[in-house]
């Protein structure tokens, strides 16, 4: 595949287990063209999850590719973070090592738009994983990258499913404010959403594959997986923890891994009981100028493959 054909992202995301695999979803696979990665408040703070996403680098031999840190807190509520579901650091489980490369100087926010205003337009599709409070401070910062942005494709909220509320996905009630921004811009979003993402466990079998591919980010994943799969249980419930985040970059790969219906969605800023609710209209077919769509479904097999491929692609810095 040449550069031209492959897909540029722009990875936004708050690392996280299920970033770390997006992480190196993104960075292993022929399809993708990795142009920036940018941090955000989320899974932990910002300090904890840059410091993860730069370690994250090394264990893929990212060195080429700008990293920068973002936004610490939301536009205009409490910081919260999850450490029921990553641990301390936000990345509990794997021995983290010492960063290979240092941040850019730019704030990610800046970063994001330099990047999407020097590449064509409509080339560039922001794949943010966490809260979005960074795209959101993009499109209103530089208001010219919401016509240039050839989609968002973003992990968060869920047609018919909740997880840090009853309705609510952890990474649109943390910054309701920035989703309805991010929703409501005037560009395309994909919302890869948790009725689709909760059908992404890294089951045991996926978890033995992994393994199988026996370098060192695979042994990474593994390791992260037994942390994230023991929070995941003791927190949620699941046999098998649901890997989100790589699914939103799974869409970008091919689409019909992760396939998107159209309809239009609201983001919830003000209810008692249903802040950060993803409210989708499914009433009738959505209409032809719907810019919003989301994501039901996902092709599990499909999905796996496209991991231990990229997994399989990425050079052992141990081999």
């Amino acid at each position: 595949m040449s550069d031209r054909a492959r897909e540029k992202i722009i990875l936004d995301c708050d690392p996280g287990h299920d970033d770390a695999v997006a992480i190196l979803l993104a960075h292993g696979s022929p399809q993708i063209e990795l142009l920036a990665v940018t941090t955000v408040v989320g899974n932990q703070t910002l300090a904890k999850v840059t410091r993860n996403a730069l370690s994250i680098a090394r264990v893929a031999g990212i060195s080429d590719v700008p990293f920068a840190a973002g936004a610490d807190r939301p536009l205009v509520r409490e910081v919260e973070i999850a450490p029921s579901i990553h641990g301390d650091t936000g990345l509990d489980g794997p021995d983290l090592p010492e960063p290979a490369i240092t941040l850019d100087d730019r704030h990610a926010v800046d970063l994001i738009i330099d990047t999407v205003m020097e590449h064509e337009s409509g080339t560039v599709t922001l794949v943010p994983t966490g809260g979005l409070t960074n795209i959101a401070l993009a499109a209103r910062k530089e208001p010219r990258i919401i016509e240039r942005v050839k989609k968002v494709v973003l992990m968060g909220g869920g047609v018919h499913e909740g997880n840090w509320s009853p309705v609510a996905e952890f990474n649109i009630v943390i910054d309701p404010e920035a989703a309805h921004i991010v929703f409501s811009a005037g560009w395309p979003v994909v919302m890869v959403g948790l009725d689709a993402t909760h059908q992404a466990l890294a089951t045991p079998e996926v978890a033995q594959t992994i393994a199988e591919i026996d370098t060192a980010p695979a042994r990474f994943v593994c390791e992260l997986l037994v942390f994230f799969g023991q929070t995941y249980s003791d927190a949620q419930g699941f046999d098998s923890p649901p890997v989100h985040d790589p699914c939103a970059v799974a869409h970008v790969i091919d689409p019909s891994v992760v396939p998107a219906t159209p309809m239009p969605i609201q983001i919830e800023t003000s209810g008692m009981h249903t802040l950060g609710m993803t409210v989708a209209d499914l009433r009738a077919p959505a209409p032809v100028d719907c810019l919003t769509s989301a994501a039901l479904s996902i092709d599990k097999d499909r999905f796996w493959a496209l991991i231990y491929d990229a997994l399989e692609r990425i050079s052992d810095p141990e081999g």
